[in-house]
């Protein structure tokens, strides 16, 4: 199991499949909600995840994928894309110390 502190987080990969536009605007949320913490978020199809990516977030369907791509990186799964609890988790352990893990 992968981990990182947050206070080493320094870039977020939004990993997304359908192309469907929901990751797009979860990208730029983070964007604004993370710049504060100097954290640079990106998106990116799931099969192209960068390899200096410090984090991953992906819908819960694409976690595995993710995972086979980028195995010694942390990749947390959520359930929707718009207010799911693992955004608060991220940002706190961002802003507050903490350990992140899959």
């Amino acid at each position: 199991m992968a981990t990182i502190e947050g206070s080493a987080v320094k870039k977020v990969v939004v990993a997304c499949d359908a192309g469907m536009g929901s990751s797009v605007l979860l990208t730029t949320r983070l964007k604004k909600t993370l710049a504060p913490y100097d954290v640079t978020v990106e998106h990116s199809p799931v099969d192209r995840v960068p390899d200096d990516a410090d984090l991953v977030l992906c819908h819960s369907g694409l976690v595995g994928r993710a995972r086979t791509r980028v195995p010694d990186t942390v990749v947390i799964g959520f359930q929707m894309f718009l207010g799911d609890p693992v955004f608060t988790k991220v940002e706190a352990a961002i802003r507050d110390g903490g350990t992140l893990g899959d």
